[in-house]
């Protein structure tokens, strides 16, 4: 739906102001460029995280340490 709105509020200033409408376009493809590397390193960052806590857990799971799942 975010998307929808965008789109109609682009198509909207692109009627009213054509100029402006492109150079939010050109300025946003950039900004998304640009923000590329910042989110390979956050899905890098994830990916670490989850593998040091599923090293860190692995002798309680081994040993049967499964909080919940055990009582019942």
């Amino acid at each position: 739906m975010k998307v929808l709105i965008a789109l109609l509020a682009w198509c909207v200033l692109f009627v009213l102001c054509w100029p402006l409408a492109l150079l939010a376009l050109v300025l946003w493809s950039l900004a998304w460029l640009l923000s590329l590397p910042f989110r390979l390193v956050g899905i890098t960052f994830s990916a670490l995280f989850a593998f040091l806590r599923a090293l860190l857990m692995l002798p309680a799971r081994l040993l049967g340490g499964g909080g919940a799942r055990a009582v019942a």
